[in-house]
Formats: structure tokens, C-alpha cells, sequence
């Protein structure tokens, strides 16, 4: 996208219309999906968002939340706007995980764990690394338009 706001920076200026989707390739993620959306308080790179975009709305992930989940690019917080990643291999932020482990919402709004919680399972998407890499407190995660359906 000409003229594009940049994957990882966030502004106050919203650039793009909400919702507004492109692809990106990162020199050492690979090629991913990014969708445009209004910031959130508290949000630092790697947070899971929930993401409305009808309203055009955002909140950080945590237990029992339901909905299409995205990767934040940036620390994107309220009255601010930026690119979350829906697709390739993003950067996340969690608790203790195993590499190809399942990734599950905690009561810690933005963190992500492999601790099993009924209900809490995000469909969409899969841990490639252990905690720690790349760096603490973050993983690589798989994902492909993940959501939280109440499964697992």
C-alpha cells in the first residue's frame, strides 16, 4: 500500500480507514497480514487484541472474551491507531509456554499461556517457540485469523 502507515508505528492521526487490510513481509518473520484498528490503553507490542470491526473498536484479550483475536504492531494504546497482525509469524506476549503448544487467554489482559483453560483456546493459531524467544517474555506464534470461539 502506497503511502501506508508503517507496520510498527503507531499515530494519533488515524491514516487509513478502520479495518483496512494489507500484507507485509518482515526480514525475519516472513510475510504476514496486518489489519488496521483503533489503539487500546495499556497495549505493548505483542498484545492479543479482541477486535470489533463494525465499531471499529479494539480491547486486550483476557479470559472468557470472545471474538477475532490480532497481534499488536506497536504500543497502540486509546486514541491512537496501528496495524495488528492477523496471519504469518507473530511476535506475542505470554507467560511460560512450550514450543507447538496450543495458546490460551489468561486473566492477564494482553498475555497468552499454553495452560490448558476450557474455554479459552485460541482457535488459529500455534506457539513455534518457547517463551524467551525472541526475547523474555515473548513467543513466536503460528496464526491464521485467529479467533476466541469458546472451545477447548
Amino acid at each position: 500500500l502506497v503511502g501506508a502507515q508503517p507496520i510498527a508505528v503507531t499515530d494519533t492521526v488515524q491514516n487509513h480507514p478502520l479495518g483496512t487490510r494489507v500484507f507485509a513481509t518482515d526480514p525475519t518473520y516472513g510475510a504476514g497480514e496486518f489489519i488496521y484498528l483503533k489503539g487500546v490503553a495499556s497495549t505493548v507490542v505483542g498484545n492479543p487484541v479482541i477486535y470489533d470491526q463494525y465499531a471499529g473498536t479494539s480491547t486486550r484479550a483476557v479470559a472468557s472474551a470472545r471474538g477475532p483475536v490480532a497481534i499488536a504492531m506497536s504500543a497502540n494504546v486509546a486514541s491512537q491507531y496501528g496495524w495488528y497482525q492477523v496471519s504469518g509469524s507473530a511476535v506475542v506476549t505470554t507467560g511460560t509456554v512450550a514450543a507447538n503448544a496450543l495458546a490460551y487467554v489468561t486473566a492477564t489482559a494482553g498475555t497468552l499461556d499454553d495452560a490448558v483453560v476450557s474455554g479459552d483456546k485460541i482457535d488459529g493459531g500455534v506457539f513455534k517457540t518457547a517463551n524467551g524467544t525472541p526475547g523474555t517474555g515473548l513467543a513466536i506464534m503460528q496464526i491464521c485469523h485467529p479467533s476466541l470461539n469458546g472451545n477447548g
